[in-house]
């Protein structure tokens, strides 16, 4: 049974238009490239603290973190403590750190919630000062 009554032509080729196609495959290259995300992802990035892993059979560092305390004082000034030490000034904090070993693991700045801010940042910029290669702050709980 026949439904068209047209002759089938032998010989002939359907032709298809790419022009548009190819369009479409250049607009959508051209925006996935644009909306691609070339930031490093989080976890691949370096942390500013290294941490070495030892085994149990190796011995202890030598060298323990450097950790400085802000404080409030009693004269609601505040205080860093490094150590047993109670220091007052920056220009004391900067020279005492100054003279401390192990600068390339970086020191630890804790803050506690009653300290004034200018205190935390003092302690701060006095460890980067004393060339220490990262500083981390962390607030005391």
């Amino acid at each position: 049974m026949k439904l068209s009554s047209r002759k089938l032509e032998r010989g002939t080729q359907i032709e298809l238009q790419m022009t548009s196609m190819i369009d479409v495959v250049f607009l959508l290259l051209i925006f996935f490239m644009v909306t691609a995300a070339f930031v490093r992802t989080e976890r691949n990035l370096d942390p500013a603290i290294k941490v070495k892993r030892s085994s149990a059979a190796q011995t202890k560092m030598d060298f323990e973190p450097t950790i400085v305390d802000v404080e409030a004082g009693d004269d609601g000034r505040g205080v860093f403590r490094l150590g047993s030490r109670q220091i007052t000034s920056t220009e004391e904090l900067t020279d005492l750190l100054k003279m401390m070993g192990n600068k390339v693991d970086g020191a630890f700045v804790r803050v506690s919630d009653d300290a004034p801010f200018r205190m935390a940042a003092a302690a701060v910029q006095a460890c980067k000062a004393a060339g220490y290669t990262s500083v981390s702050y962390v607030p005391s709980q």
